[in-house]
């Protein structure tokens, strides 16, 4: 029932693509393509963040706090690029940052073994505090990370515009999602990751170290939460205020359960979400439908509360998750 209902949304998600895209391109062309092109950009940040709370899970932590990840590496980086003069400079602030943030949620929940809730929304509230507080004015970085434009694909009809033109952030980003998707499921990191997310004493007595693998891969996980953040403040749109991240980190949460902890899966929600709000958003320039900018803002939170509603009680999450571990003693 459960394969039967996933091939469901799938198609579901693949009919109503391919019915936005051929009514904008009856209409025009390079509407379709620009709408499409928007999509990816909307959804890159929700699925960087999506591959956060898939890493973190799959080894059994929860992570609550990639919220507060972003939020904080998206502030830290645009304030370092804004300082510095230096976007690149901006961007290796914000991995860091997303680094540091993803060891302190290590070290409360592998090491002092604190609730994963309570670590994670500790983070949130340090961020939004944090954030707010150290907040100024009229700072502006020197540009956004350079579109690349690719010199063949770019030649391609309908797909290259579509494909090409995007930021350094998003092609690294793509990449990452397929290589995490390939390591998962076909490399013994990927093997080990998914054994200490379901049993992580059989792991243990296989010669694997839980805690040390937890640490590894929340750590990492930090990494990507903070390019998720840098890619809002210094390849999106080149501002930061307070508040910037807008839910997007809880939004994350509930694609990476739409996509069944599946990294593939949860970059096809992540790109349902942002062709929903690029629609959404065209279809307001053009008129088509009057809708209040509120409701446009409300847009992701309904889905997310749509998409958790029809897979409640439908998937299953790592059979560890949130659990601490403690090792047997002999």
């Amino acid at each position: 029932m459960g394969k039967l209902m996933k091939i469901r949304i799938s198609y579901v998600i693949t009919l109503t693509f391919i019915a936005l895209f051929t009514y904008f391109y009856r209409q025009d062309g390079a509407i379709a393509t620009s709408v499409v092109y928007t999509a990816i950009q909307f959804a890159l940040p929700l699925a960087l963040a999506a591959m956060v709370g898939v890493m973190c899970e799959r080894t059994g932590i929860v992570n609550i706090g990639i919220e507060g990840t972003m939020l904080l590496s998206a502030f830290t980086a645009f304030f370092v690029g804004a300082i510095l003069k230096d976007t690149v400079k901006g961007l290796v602030a914000g991995v860091l940052t997303g680094v540091i943030v993803g060891l302190l949620l290590a070290l409360m929940a592998v090491s002092w073994k604190m609730d994963q809730i309570i670590a994670g929304v500790i983070i949130n509230i340090l961020a939004a505090g944090l954030t707010s507080f150290l907040y100024r004015q009229n700072y502006s970085i020197p540009s956004t990370l350079s579109p690349i434009d690719l010199p063949i694909i770019g030649t391609w009809p309908i797909i290259g515009p579509i494909l090409s033109f995007h930021g350094p952030i998003t092609y690294f980003g793509i990449v990452f999602i397929i290589g995490l998707w390939i390591a998962l499921y076909r490399t013994p990191w990927g093997l080990r990751s998914r054994a200490v997310g379901e049993h992580p004493s059989s792991a243990d007595t296989a010669g694997v170290s839980v805690t040390k693998l937890r640490y590894l891969n929340v750590t990492i996980a930090g990494a990507i939460g903070g390019l998720a953040g840098a890619y809002l403040s210094l390849e999106a749109v080149g501002i930061f205020e307070r508040g910037f991240t807008a839910g997007k980190g809880f939004t994350a949460l509930a694609i990476m359960i739409f996509g069944r902890w599946n990294p593939m899966g949860a970059f096809a929600a992540a790109l349902f979400f942002g062709l929903a709000q690029a629609v959404t958003n065209q279809l307001m320039i053009d008129e088509v439908v009057k809708i209040p900018p509120q409701f446009i803002n409300m847009l992701p939170y309904v889905l997310t509360i749509i998409i958790l509603a029809l897979s409640a009680g439908k998937v299953r999450p790592p059979a560890a998750e949130g659990i601490p571990y403690e090792k047997e003693k002999t």
